[in-house]
């Protein structure tokens, strides 16, 4: 290799090295009878609307260099069902790469609502509306080919991965295949990742139990396992409330890892009080010459406002918009955001709130 080569090679190092990738991660993407029902047209022709959803979070998502969130339910057709079988219209998930997400987790324990059929189904129409997706596939094939997923993003090679502690009992039934949660599968597609030139190990997790504010002790153990395993951004999700974060350092490879037991809700029809919103996370990768970098790791809240008549729609309010809840929700988002810090948020290690 001549002079020349050398430092047109240094140079292209020196810069890569220099990049930083900004990241934004929302919770669980829900499709319940209501939200439907609201996003329904007036008129014969079925059509469904979603653009009053996500226009005050938009911004947030769109300023990112990469974001995703856990799509949590099938697009398995019509007749489109909420719960416990979800099966959304197309457009929603449309809506979500319109506003600006760059990929979708799709192994959650309701990506079996519509069968083996609906995952194909959902996978197809993905495919069709150029969404990158992870966590299900079509057969072991598919799986072999597309796993792990590696995307470069300014120059960083990053390896994201998701998995699904189960799918409410029900079964794959012919060659469909979900990644469920099992050590061994996610240390060998850890190892793969590594294997194929990742530099950042990302690692979406459906975990955990409903409802409940603090990790329990499995998904703690989980948490250590992948911490182990050399991870750098462990994302939980499933139990539609927001669950603790923190930055941890990992002695194994002197490096810093940053921990997010849940992220909550993204969009929902939930009536419980802690289920009303959620948590955006956003956080600043760079390369510490072979190393990553984790940095700046903050979160914002945000409420989910149910329509009040006819026509309105499920309208994502961010912490900072107070002025945009309806006086007589503006009881129920102060007790959201109050119990979210007082009861979660205060156990955060290291990720503060965003200015």
């Amino acid at each position: 290799m001549n002079l020349l080569s050398i430092l047109l090679l240094s140079l292209v190092s020196l810069l890569q090295s220099n990049n930083e990738v900004d990241l934004v991660f929302f919770g669980d993407a829900m499709q319940h009878q209501p939200q439907i029902t609201a996003a329904l047209q007036a008129g014969g022709d079925k059509t469904y609307d979603y653009s009053a959803c996500f226009k005050y979070v938009e911004d947030d998502i769109k300023s990112a260099d990469y974001a995703l969130c856990n799509l949590e339910c099938t697009l398995g057709g019509t007749p489109y069902k909420g719960y416990p079988c979800f099966s959304a219209p197309e457009t929603y998930a449309k809506q979500l790469k319109d506003v600006g997400f760059d990929m979708l987790f799709t192994a959650n324990n309701h990506c079996l609502d519509r069968r083996d059929a609906g995952l194909r189904r959902t996978i197809d129409q993905l495919d069709a509306m150029g969404i990158p997706h992870i966590g299900t596939y079509k057969n072991a094939a598919a799986r072999k080919q597309q796993v792990p997923m590696i995307t470069t993003i300014k120059g960083i090679k990053f390896a994201f991965l998701t998995y699904t502690y189960g799918t409410n009992g029900i079964p794959v039934q012919g060659d469909v295949v979900v990644n469920y949660i099992d050590k061994k599968i996610i240390a060998a597609d850890i190892a793969a990742a590594r294997q194929n030139g990742a530099q950042v190990l990302c690692v979406a997790m459906h975990w955990g139990v409903e409802y409940v504010l603090q990790p329990p002790a499995e998904v703690r153990d989980l948490a250590n396992f992948l911490v182990e395993q050399g991870v750098d951004l462990i994302i939980g999700g499933h139990p539609h409330v927001v669950e603790p974060m923190e930055m941890r350092h990992s002695n194994k490879y002197n490096k810093d890892v940053l921990l997010v037991y849940s992220l909550g809700n993204f969009i929902s029809n939930m009536n419980d009080i802690d289920c009303r919103g959620g948590a955006m996370l956003k956080v600043t990768v760079g390369m510490n010459g072979a190393n990553p970098s984790i940095k700046d790791p903050r979160y914002k809240l945000f409420y989910v406002q149910k329509p009040s008549f006819r026509g309105d729609n499920y309208i994502v309010i961010p912490e900072n918009r107070p002025e945009l809840v309806r006086a007589g929700a503006k009881p129920e988002f102060d007790r959201f955001m109050q119990r979210a810090h007082d009861l979660v948020m205060n156990h955060n290690k290291g990720v503060p709130q965003e200015n």
